[in-house]
């Protein structure tokens, strides 16, 4: 398996260069990719074959051909790779979903009133103390003794 995490956009307009100067199947004749591509990409207008194009790029990026065994997942991935390097590439169609009819709702449950709490709160009152004779403050906050 051939990892692609080396091959760059520049590498892959190298391979369309390549691509446009060779002809098309003269290209794909000479790298061995003759009718097992399919999948195409666009780039200024024009398709290209997606998998011959990641393979000549991983060559440019390596030094070593990728053949069209070697793409894990196949087109689709290979697609998916071209779009991250910011290609044009045809967005798969999904199959329609089945219309759903709308789902009646039941009436919602009237709670019942509560009228004692399950969980009672109980707060105590926050004392302060005076930081010089530590005496309780009044509800004023100003300590009687040292004022």
């Amino acid at each position: 398996m051939a990892t692609f995490s080396a091959v760059t956009r520049q590498h892959i307009l190298q391979a369309i260069a390549e691509h446009r100067s060779r002809g098309a199947e003269d290209f794909l004749g000479v790298y061995g990719f003759g009718g097992t591509d399919t999948a195409t990409f666009e780039h200024e207008g024009k398709q290209y074959p997606t998998l011959a194009i990641l393979g000549v790029a991983h060559r440019f990026a390596t030094g070593r051909l990728a053949t069209a065994d070697e793409f894990h997942g196949g087109e689709t991935s290979a697609q998916a790779l071209l779009g991250r390097r910011g290609f044009t590439v045809p967005v798969p169609e999904r199959a329609a979903a089945p219309a759903r009819a709308p789902r009646a709702k039941a009436p919602a449950k009237p709670r019942a009133a509560s009228t004692t709490s399950t969980r009672a709160v109980k707060r105590e009152p926050v004392e302060i103390a005076c930081p010089t004779c530590f005496t309780i403050l009044p509800a004023t906050g100003v300590c009687d003794t040292c004022g």
